[in-house]
């Protein structure tokens, strides 16, 4: 993978990332599709599809209900709170199962930042923190395995793999703090107003003149 292809994130990372989206207030689906991109500085790209997906699921789960519809149609979804509750544990730090660190912690910072109604500060901060205690671990284990030996290849492996945890670790911290130096108020911006091309809206009922011309075709 190249160091520009966005990353395609899986269900858990989508369905924390609409959540949080949705503090913003209520908002129709293909408006959180392309606020997720922008918010995520078009590393979490996934088709309109799959935003669709996770917001029925949601619904099902009882994190997000309906609220109502636009001028035009298109059907508006907000948080519960049971989903306001899910979206501020993941802006905390609780990563979804299964979901990789490093990946959780740039999203979770990258929306954090972007978002006037968040304050991101705590959020840079707690990171920092894990990732320190990360690397912390890391390196008292790369030192249990030096004294332990290196003549089994297992052991030789073992520790590669500590040393590359140790990397990650650093070069999270290095741009967290990339982040902290920065300039968070100029990152933010608002929801967008503007209008999509294109949506999902409630299909419309048929009349009977309309399954008369289907049956007839």
């Amino acid at each position: 993978m190249s160091d520009s292809t966005p990353t395609r994130g899986g269900d858990v990372a989508v369905r924390d990332a609409l959540l949080v989206l949705l503090v913003n207030g209520p908002a129709y689906g293909f408006q959180l599709h392309g606020d997720l991109a922008a918010r995520t500085g078009g590393r979490r790209v996934v088709n309109a599809g799959q935003t669709y997906a996770t917001l029925d699921r949601l619904t099902t789960q009882g994190l997000v209900e309906p609220a109502g519809s636009t001028d035009d149609g298109l059907p508006l979804h907000r948080l519960t709170p049971a989903g306001r509750v899910a979206a501020d544990a993941w802006l905390s730090g609780a990563d979804g199962a299964g979901a990789d660190p490093w990946h959780e912690s740039v999203d979770r910072v990258l929306i954090a930042v972007s978002m006037p109604s968040v304050d991101a500060e705590p959020v840079i901060d707690a990171e920092r923190e894990r990732w320190r205690r990360r690397r912390d671990r890391a390196g008292a284990s790369a030192a249990a395995g030096g004294r332990a030996g290196d003549a089994d290849p297992r052991a030789r492996l073992a520790a590669a793999a500590t040393t590359a945890e140790i990397a990650r670790a650093d070069a999270m911290l290095a741009w967290l703090g990339g982040i902290v130096a920065s300039d968070l108020d100029a990152a933010a911006f608002a929801p967008s107003t503007e209008r999509p091309r294109r949506g999902r809206r409630p299909a419309r009922p048929r009349t009977g003149a309309e399954d008369h011309a289907s049956a007839d075709a």
